[in-house]
């Protein structure tokens, strides 16, 4: 963690509990936009910016589909961490399809955030959309991310996606809410519980979301009208590490993911559209998670589990995204 600039202690998986041990969230510290929104004047420029991401991570991987989805890999670098979590955070070695900062030339991505801001104080998270131009970071919350790469390209978009559509803002923010914090937010709450009341609620709070999921695509194929949005996105990445991670390093073992036949044939469905496979790297996923030291200490990795429906990732070619000053 970073305290007014300086890092002043090893990485630590829980970055705050409330009274009743519940897990709490960061928020992010820096949220500009690009183009007629920005405050800082941010213009849409093929080559100035670069996209700091995990692969572990289903904050960062939002915004990779997003930008994959509008066609953007021509326009935006991208760099990626090492899987595994060391006591500086994130770091950048090279190794396992892993990327160097050529740009910044930073070893760990809390540098990135002392760039942008010498007396920074907070967690250096994973997405960093990042302006080689001015040398700042432009945004950090993924929700953002995933929204500018949609809307503020323009013509540097060559994808033809809209990720919300005219008319349907309302409801996938809905669905978004809904996903949020029982969902996407809520298998964090089980695994970094810090008492047995709070991580039996957020368990609770996972299954009713997938409960509430089945119900919604055993009767359409996307969660927002006919068509896919970022409502899609947003559940898409924490499915996917649902029996790779969470189900049981963090506990949420109520019932497998099988157990949900709607889910899982929605899940195969957004695996075979290529920005989505392209996203998932299995062992980033495995090693990251499990390197937690406080939640697995040996730092042992399981072979499992084997799993059908992440079959056609086999066939998507994957290498290491170098970005270039």
């Amino acid at each position: 963690m970073l305290v007014n600039g300086k890092w002043t202690e090893e990485w630590q998986p829980v970055q705050e509990s409330d009274a009743e041990g519940r897990f709490i969230r960061q928020h992010s510290g820096f949220r500009d936009r690009i183009g007629a929104d920005s405050a800082k004047g941010f213009a849409a420029e093929a080559g100035r910016y670069l996209l700091y991401v995990a692969y572990i991570c289903p904050w960062a991987s939002r915004t990779l589909i997003a930008l994959r989805l509008k066609g953007l890999e021509n326009a935006i670098d991208v760099c990626v961490v090492d899987p595994r979590l060391g006591d500086q955070g994130w770091a950048f070695t090279g190794r396992d399809g892993s990327d160097l900062d050529r740009v910044n030339g930073a070893s760990h991505l809390h540098e990135i955030y002392t760039l942008a801001d010498p007396t920074y104080s907070g967690r250096a998270t994973v997405p960093v959309l990042w302006d080689k131009k001015t040398r700042t970071i432009v945004n950090n919350e993924s929700a953002d991310i995933v929204r500018i790469f949609d809307k503020d390209f323009g013509a540097l978009a060559t994808g033809d996606v809209d990720l919300r559509p005219g008319g349907l803002e309302d409801e996938i923010d809905a669905v978004n809410d809904r996903l949020y914090d029982g969902f996407n937010n809520g298998v964090y709450r089980a695994g970094f519980a810090t008492t047995q009341n709070a991580y039996e609620e957020a368990v609770a709070d996972v299954f009713a979301a997938l409960d509430w999921m089945e119900a919604r695509l055993a009767r359409a194929d996307w969660l927002v009208a006919d068509r896919l949005t970022e409502a899609d996105i947003r559940a898409f990445v924490t499915l996917v590490r649902f029996d790779l991670a969470y189900h049981g390093l963090f506990k949420c073992n109520l019932r497998p993911l099988s157990a949900y036949p709607a889910v899982c044939a929605y899940l195969v469905r957004l695996l075979a559209i290529p920005a989505f496979a392209a996203s998932v790297r299995p062992d980033h996923i495995k090693a990251g998670y499990y390197s937690v030291k406080a939640l697995n200490p040996t730092g042992i990795v399981p072979l499992g589990p084997d799993l059908d429906y992440l079959a056609p990732l086999l066939a998507v070619r994957r290498g290491s995204c170098t970005a270039t000053s």
